[in-house]
């Protein structure tokens, strides 16, 4: 395709980028939630939009099965950024990176022991270089699905996963005890694709930036 193809997920990604879109005269024709299509036209002829599983979008650019997307900082940092370039701090779907324990498990006093914890995310090489940088011995559990249940089932003795409002951790009898990093998505664009598409490219990245609020970091 000559055009321009851009990966997003479903989703909170795909409705803040919406109003970023929009600012760059894109606007997808269809609704990703009701339908069932995966590469959806848009009121620009030569810009498509592919829907993709969050993990999935740096690699689809990366790879130029997409020229741009969008990616949460924790996929970037978990799964890997090469060869990507990462122009814009979108500023949208904002959490934190966070340990949680339940309420009463003395995390403080558990670390400072030098106790074994045992730790469940899908964070694997982000939780793992967190405690090694603290020198606390853990052992990593992944999981796919809910990680507030792993404490409550006996399975770990804490967790590291994304946290927005908290309501969830209360909601299980868990407490947020560190915070690792905070979180955003960010605008990725393959590199080879900036070089041959630049004249369509960079205008998108520009309108883009003008709604955030931010300057275009020059590759």
């Amino acid at each position: 395709m000559n055009g321009i193809t851009i990966a997003l997920s479903k989703g909170r990604i795909f409705e803040e980028t919406l109003p970023l879109l929009a600012a760059a005269g894109i606007e997808p024709l269809e609704n990703p939630e009701t339908s069932r299509k995966l590469i959806i036209p848009t009121t620009r002829a030569d810009v498509r939009v592919v829907i993709v599983r969050a993990t999935d979008a740096p690699t689809y650019v990366q790879y130029g099965a997409a020229d741009i997307g969008v990616a949460g900082k924790d996929v970037l940092l978990e799964h890997g950024s090469e060869g990507l370039y990462q122009p814009l701090d979108l500023k949208i779907a904002k959490c934190r990176m966070m340990v949680a324990v339940p309420v009463g498990f003395d995390y403080e006093n558990a670390v400072r022991q030098g106790a074994r914890l045992k730790v469940a995310t899908k964070y694997i090489n982000i939780a793992r270089e967190h405690f090694a940088a603290k020198g606390v011995h853990v052992d990593l559990i992944k999981l796919y699905g809910s990680m507030e249940l792993a404490p409550l089932a006996g399975l770990a003795d804490a967790i590291v996963d994304l946290v927005s409002t908290g309501s969830t951790l209360k909601a299980n009898n868990l407490v947020a005890v560190e915070h690792i990093i905070d979180i955003s998505s960010r605008l990725i664009v393959n590199q080879a694709a900036l070089k041959l598409k630049r004249e369509k490219i960079v205008p998108i990245l520009d309108a883009i930036a003008s709604v955030v609020g931010s300057c275009v970091v020059k590759s």
